[in-house]
């Protein structure tokens, strides 16, 4: 789960749908009130793969989420991450780097740099969108060293210059980035 809208949606599978006793649901965690029975468990995960998400098992699964969880909050701070990636993640999540990024790459199949890069153009995607600002106000606000920096890496991700997504583009929600 990456947003709110993501915890409404599995809070309402849950709840709603399948009466399981929730205690708590937040990003990348939901609990219950008891142990839920193999069956229950069974169609929760059914249902969660029906909306695009998925029950976290294996340590490693649980490490890349919370990677996730937090290049996401790093790439939405205004004037970027504020720091080295190497040194952001390692504070944030108690795991060397090199740990971090094995795991990262042999889950995810990619690197954490490119997913951080995916993020922060889908960030750029959002600002063009929503919101009336220039190149320049958009690359300082997602950390870019300039609105031509911003510009070659978003048409390196989408084959679209930012002007031309600006007319026709549209984003992707980010449990698919």
């Amino acid at each position: 789960m990456v947003c709110r809208h993501c915890i409404n949606s599995v809070r309402h599978i849950a709840s709603d749908h399948l009466k399981l006793p929730v205690e708590a649901i937040e990003l990348g965690s939901a609990s219950f009130t008891r142990d839920l029975t193999d069956d229950e468990t069974a169609e929760f995960d059914r249902m969660l793969a029906t909306e695009g998400f998925g029950l976290v098992r294996s340590r490693e699964a649980t490490i890349v989420e919370a990677i996730k969880h937090t290049l996401i909050d790093i790439s939405r701070r205004e004037g970027g991450p504020g720091g080295k990636l190497s040194e952001l993640l390692p504070e944030a999540l108690h795991i060397s780097y090199a740990s971090l990024s094995r795991i990262f790459s042999e889950t995810e199949g990619r690197s954490i740099e490119n997913y951080l890069i995916a993020l922060r153009v889908e960030r750029v995607k959002e600002l063009i969108k929503y919101h009336n600002l220039s190149l320049d106000e958009i690359a300082w606000q997602t950390g870019y060293s300039s609105a031509a920096h911003l510009s070659r890496q978003f048409k390196q991700q989408t084959g679209l210059t930012p002007g031309e997504f600006r007319r026709i583009g549209s984003r992707r929600p980010l449990p698919e980035v």
